[in-house]
């Protein structure tokens, strides 16, 4: 393996087209030179959420643009790329065959090897591009879609699962009980923006598994909560929540969100205590909740704790965290890439199934 290469990573795990180029170089930190990113929001809104067969058309339409646009950002041209990397899994069957079938068909047209990623990985590293990268080993609080994991990471390729959700995820409850205020899609980041205008000690919602002896989450309870609350006012007040005053609204969003950040942030606590690491990564879409970040910051900081966060830009899904994720597996020695271009897709897959050396 070279010890200098560029990366071309394509992500197209569910309704963001992502391309990026990054570089690195012996030992040094690979560095992103340049990224396209295509979010399909407007797409699905009308329909209250992702449509896997409009994502997975809107997906063909996007990639190769996003790939002229990636390319020009980084001043760098197609013919210089050394390995193109894409979202193997998990994620929509036909969103991931997408950018797995165009990652591998340029791969074998410029006759350079490909590398599938783990997308969950690829969050995992993303603080990595980040102006303040963490150091290894440390505990990852991933917040990802459908994901809520904590995870002891000793390094690339070394992970252990320390706890996981049993149902419903962060992100799911946040989405759901938004839904269930009548907010449109995406209904997390609205539920949040609504909160900053609420008291989170209007409503007494449930902490679900906060007392439960291990580190696995549990959100399906909070947001059956959330909507017996919605029913009762609703009833009560003899109007549809749509009708509700703004301040009635924003008091059960906040009372909802502190309930998911106060889980988030103490199983997280734990997990530091659990592991005797002074070092927590927050990735995955909920990382970029400002008040999860307030609360991990203040109890952190009063414990020691060095807290990592992607950039905000690099919260969502993007091609920059797949290429990195390459670049660090090939830098580590962790995976070789493959010139056999009959891809295959990954809708389900472990984290700690990852392929090691």
């Amino acid at each position: 393996m070279n010890n200098e290469m560029l990366v071309l990573g394509f992500e197209s795990s569910c309704d963001e087209t992502g391309v990026a180029l990054v570089h690195w170089h012996g030992s040094d930190l690979p560095v992103l030179l340049g990224q396209a990113l295509h979010s399909q929001i407007d797409m699905h809104q009308p329909y209250g959420g992702v449509v896997p067969e409009l994502a997975s058309r809107d997906h063909i339409r996007r990639v190769l643009p996003l790939t002229a646009h990636a390319l020009a950002a980084s001043g760098r041209a197609l013919t210089e790329v050394d390995v193109v990397a894409f979202t193997q899994g998990p994620g929509l069957a036909g969103a991931l065959l997408v950018g797995s079938g165009v990652a591998c068909a340029l791969a074998a047209a410029l006759g350079k090897p490909v590398l599938g990623v783990h997308h969950l990985e690829g969050h995992l590293l993303s603080p990595f591009l980040s102006a303040d990268p963490p150091n290894f080993p440390f505990v990852a609080l991933l917040v990802s879609g459908g994901h809520t994991q904590l995870m002891r990471v000793g390094g690339v390729g070394n992970y252990a699962l320390l706890g996981e959700t049993i149902d419903d995820a962060a992100g799911e409850a946040f989405d759901k009980s938004a839904k269930l205020l009548g907010l449109p899609y995406p209904g997390g980041p609205g539920l949040a923006r609504l909160a900053e205008h609420g008291n989170p000690a209007a409503f007494s919602l449930p902490r679900p598994l906060l007392k439960s002896g291990n580190l696995d989450f549990s959100f399906a309870g909070l947001k059956t909560a959330v909507m017996v609350q919605v029913k009762r006012l609703s009833v009560a007040r003899a109007e549809p929540v749509e009708s509700w005053p703004a301040q009635l609204l924003a008091d059960l969003a906040a009372s909802t969100q502190e309930a998911i950040v106060e889980v988030l942030v103490k199983k997280a606590l734990s997990a530091l205590r659990a592991t005797g690491l002074d070092r927590l990564v927050v990735a995955g879409g909920v990382g970029a909740n400002r008040e999860l970040r307030r609360q991990l910051d203040s109890a952190c900081g009063k414990l020691g704790v060095r807290v990592h966060y992607p950039e905000m830009s690099l919260c969502t899904d993007n091609g920059a965290m797949i290429a990195m994720a390459a670049a660090m597996r090939l830098q580590s020695g962790q995976q070789t890439p493959s010139t056999t271009y009959a891809f295959d897709v990954r809708p389900r897959w472990s984290l700690t199934a990852l392929p090691v050396s």
